[in-house]
């Protein structure tokens, strides 16, 4: 794979990460459901499988302590948070606890993307300050 197959991998599954997580929240499925949903999707043969398996699994075992976080350092109460957001944020500080492999600026800049693309008006905004916070 090249590097540039490799980064696109990535960042699709990233966006199928925000999604599935989007659906974790509002329908509760299980994670073995999820990825099984996910799985059959077109996207999710060009996707980073492992990476979107591992870190869908960490986000959901470790939601609790990732809400946490977020509540210390949120100038809003998480249920000021609509679930996008949350989604986002929760992939992006899994990715900063888990993933030792992925450059902070690449999590800050990905989160700030899905944002963007996936997010309410300017919380992009948001998302950048949070993960500029819990990256140091």
């Amino acid at each position: 794979m090249t590097r540039e197959r490799g980064i696109q991998a990535r960042h699709l599954a990233r966006e199928l990460l925000v999604k599935a997580l989007y659906q974790w929240q509002l329908a509760g499925h299980s994670v073995p459901e999820i990825a099984r949903q996910f799985s059959e999707q077109e996207d999710f043969a060009r996707c980073d499988r492992e990476f979107f398996r591992e870190l869908l699994a960490q986000v959901v075992d470790d939601a609790a302590a990732l809400d946490a976080l977020i509540a210390r350092q949120a100038t809003r109460g998480l249920d000021q948070l609509d679930a996008v957001g949350r989604a986002i944020l929760l992939l992006g500080l899994a990715e900063l606890k888990f993933r030792r492999d992925v450059p902070s600026k690449v999590v800050s800049n990905e989160g700030v993307e899905l944002a963007k693309r996936y997010g309410a008006t300017d919380s992009y905004k948001f998302v950048n300050a949070m993960l500029d916070k819990m990256s140091r």
